[in-house]
């Protein structure tokens, strides 16, 4: 079965081919020749993710799913929340977010934070949200170059290293994208 995920993010699509089952072709948006850029104007991951996989669906009338993430921490009152990919800026790199947040974070005690995942599936008949969440502590400073995005600062609870230096199994396992996908996994197998 062909599954479109709405993203431009190379990163995010082997992240989610390495855990569904083989009975899933995933299309990314550069496969099906789509670049625009589609708006991400909501407050809340749900809105955005719903959003993405809307416009997808409605343009190639084929089932869709697409994610939002962000990383919150509680410190910051919740920042950089769902602006997670544009804290910096609205074109900034992932090291100008993780230095933006790391000047941030400099004189706070509390260090929790939590990276949370919402996946919006838009079938043919409606939609369904999927999500998965994962707490632990921001690191002082960037740390192992796996993963991507927030990854080298995030150090998920019950580890002593950030999720740029676990293994990609271990982080899939007890990560916020993984435990979306699984519950994903599992729905679309009832269809």
């Amino acid at each position: 079965m062909d599954l479109i995920f709405a993203t431009h993010n190379p990163n995010k699509v082997l992240e989610v081919q390495k855990q569904l089952d083989q009975s899933f072709n995933i299309l990314a948006l550069s496969d099906l020749d789509y670049h625009t850029e589609i708006p991400e104007p909501y407050e809340t991951l749900e809105e955005n993710a719903l959003q993405k996989a809307k416009t997808i669906s409605r343009v190639f009338k084929k089932i869709c799913f697409s994610d939002d993430t962000g990383l919150f921490v509680p410190a910051l009152n919740g920042a950089p929340g769902v602006y997670s990919a544009r804290y910096a800026g609205p074109k900034a790199s992932a090291l100008e977010n993780m230095e933006k947040l790391c000047a941030a974070m400099e004189l706070k005690q509390d260090r929790r934070a939590y990276f949370k995942t919402v996946i919006a599936l838009q079938t043919l008949k409606g939609f369904h949200f999927f999500e998965g969440m994962v707490w632990g502590t921001i690191a002082r400073e960037p740390v192992g170059t796996g993963g991507f995005g927030y990854d080298p600062i995030f150090i998920p609870q019950g580890y002593d290293q950030s999720f740029a230096m676990l293994p990609q199994k271990i982080k899939q396992e007890i990560g916020h994208r993984g435990k979306a996908i699984r519950a994903l996994t599992s729905f679309l197998k009832t269809l």
